[in-house]
């Protein structure tokens, strides 16, 4: 089982089921709002969570996400949140002062942010990444949600893109990413109203949520989908998703072509786990699967 590459002081790392890494938001005193440093070290463990081939899916617990409005596996990656909130999005209150000290540099550094919010809602990850969500999911949070594969919430569970409502605008992602997956008219309900909807209404209507579950049950549903994740063939899985990704950004036509020949796919057919896989349907027996070979 895994370990994690180094003690970090706003993050808390963990391995509850083989292959699979939960990495939890750890400042619930401060409505888990998301800091650099913070920023800084899911950026480290994300990046160290893409080079760890025994590691095949992530899950970010969003325990709980807000928007900060007062001062205050290895192949599979889930991401949570300590208390009851999953990440305030951005520190308001430390924005005000960089605003009110006359700095502009939004733009810059929105630019140069290849990872987006958090190191999360922009990262075109090879590997799927879960968040677990309880409470409210507002702002960079929900920006986070938008960029996870699969999105189990609690039955209480909230989410907004409340930006417009503080004179800011959701710059991570997050306009570009809703508008393409929920349509333009529901998008500008969610953008221009700034509207907090309810965790069914996530799934329902907006169709961003996979499953709803009792608050109590929320981490280890995404903990189970990890499992679930992990019976498959890594190879195939990561290719599958590259293919998600590229489907996202291209045209029909050539995400089906350079799809074919993306590294990810050559290693599906060039691998081990392609002949275990066919091997265990002909043997009528559940395949035994390697860890994919480095890209």
């Amino acid at each position: 089982m895994a370990s994690s590459p180094k003690a970090y002081s706003q993050l808390l790392a963990s391995f509850p089921a083989e292959h699979v890494l939960l990495v939890t938001f750890n400042r619930p005193k401060a409505l888990n709002a998301m800091t650099p440093e913070m920023t800084d070290e899911l950026q480290h463990i994300l990046d160290w969570f893409e080079e760890k081939a025994d590691l095949w899916c992530a899950c970010t617990a969003l325990a709980s996400i807000y928007f900060h409005l007062t001062p205050s596996a290895r192949r599979v990656v889930v991401f949570t949140g300590a208390g009851r909130i999953f990440c305030a999005g951005a520190d308001l209150i430390a924005w005000n002062k960089h605003q009110q000290s006359g700095e502009s540099s939004e733009q810059a550094r929105l630019t140069a942010d290849t990872y987006g919010f958090g190191s999360i809602s922009r990262r075109q990850s090879r590997k799927p990444m879960i968040a677990a969500v309880n409470g409210g999911a507002y702002g960079g949070g929900t920006e986070i949600v938008l960029n996870c594969d699969l999105v189990v919430a609690g039955q209480d569970a909230k989410f907004a893109l409340p930006e417009v409502k503080r004179g800011v605008i959701a710059a991570a992602g997050g306009i570009a990413r809703v508008e393409r997956f929920v349509g333009h008219q529901l998008a500008a309900e969610l953008l221009l109203l700034g509207k907090t909807i309810t965790a069914e209404d996530a799934r329902g209507r907006f169709g961003f949520v996979n499953v709803v579950v009792p608050a109590a049950d929320v981490v280890s549903a995404a903990v189970q989908l990890a499992r679930d994740l992990t019976q498959n063939s890594p190879e195939a899985v990561q290719s599958t998703k590259r293919g998600l990704l590229m489907a996202q950004n291209l045209g029909l036509e050539d995400a089906y072509l350079q799809h074919t020949w993306v590294p990810e796919t050559t290693r599906v057919f060039k691998g081990d786990n392609i002949k275990e896989g066919l091997r265990a349907f002909s043997e009528k027996r559940s395949p035994k699967w390697g860890n994919p070979a480095k890209l």
